[in-house]
């Protein structure tokens, strides 16, 4: 990241601080009174967060939170995938309105709630880990929306954890078609080889954050990268995550 766009974040921090130590903030969904929270106490019970029922390692749903049938017959290079909620209203909006419109209030809900991941006894990881690695933007996609919100949601997790972000030396390189825009059966192909990583992680656990996952494809690919670089752990760390219906 260049120092220009350190400033504009640190920036845009401060000033949301400030904002919200100056100004009552009404509840970002039905606009009730919330204390200065983004949610409201009601809004926030009624958010679609996932079961425990789930496949340890896409997040899916199982019956008995075993690895699902996907998994097992041919498994992702990722080792773990955390979910708090299912894709659906009124995340799939608040997650929509932070990347298209900046609605950054929702980032800073986000955030707080991966930090709360981390604090025992809810903390979910498996291994200790060496680094967090926000989903990269290719700098086309980057200059576009001006930020990334998976860094976003990942800055507080990482304060919570007292763990880096690594915003250097993994990139997307290529700007591939957005994968909302394809076929299920085609993203797979779009964004091979999309990642570059320039140094050595031999021996490395590494949570990756994103916001949602829906094939898995993107994850698993970044993850495919991270390995041939010598990563011994990828965990995923995701805000929503899509289900299949039908």
């Amino acid at each position: 990241m260049s120092i220009k766009n350190r400033a504009v974040n640190a920036v845009n921090t401060a000033l949301r601080a400030i904002g919200a130590a100056l100004l009552p903030r009404d509840c970002l969904l039905c606009s009730a009174a919330s204390n200065n929270a983004v949610l409201c106490p009601d809004c926030n019970d009624h958010l679609p967060r996932l079961t425990t029922q789930r496949c340890p390692q896409c997040a899916l749903p199982t019956p008995t939170a075993d690895r699902c049938g996907a998994c097992l017959k041919q498994a992702p290079y990722f080792d773990a995938t955390t979910a708090i909620w299912q894709y659906d209203f009124p995340i799939d909006r608040m997650i929509q309105s932070l990347k298209y419109s900046r609605r950054l209030a929702s980032a800073d809900f986000f955030g707080a709630e991966l930090a709360l991941l981390a604090v025992p006894p809810t903390t979910l990881f498996a291994s200790p880990l060496d680094f967090i690695l926000p989903v990269p933007l290719s700098a086309q996609r980057l200059k576009q929306r001006g930020f990334n919100q998976s860094v976003e949601i990942a800055r507080p997790l990482a304060r919570q954890l007292g763990i880096p972000l690594e915003l250097k030396n993994i990139h997307r390189h290529r700007d591939t078609t957005p994968q909302t825009t394809l076929p299920w059966k085609e993203r797979a192909k779009n964004i091979r080889h999309a990642f570059e990583c320039r140094i050595d992680l031999t021996g490395k656990t590494v949570l990756v954050v994103d916001d949602v996952m829906t094939t898995g494809t993107t994850l698993n690919e970044l993850a495919r990268t991270l390995k041939a670089h010598g990563a011994v752990r990828v965990e995923n760390l995701v805000l929503a995550r899509a289900l299949k219906h039908g």
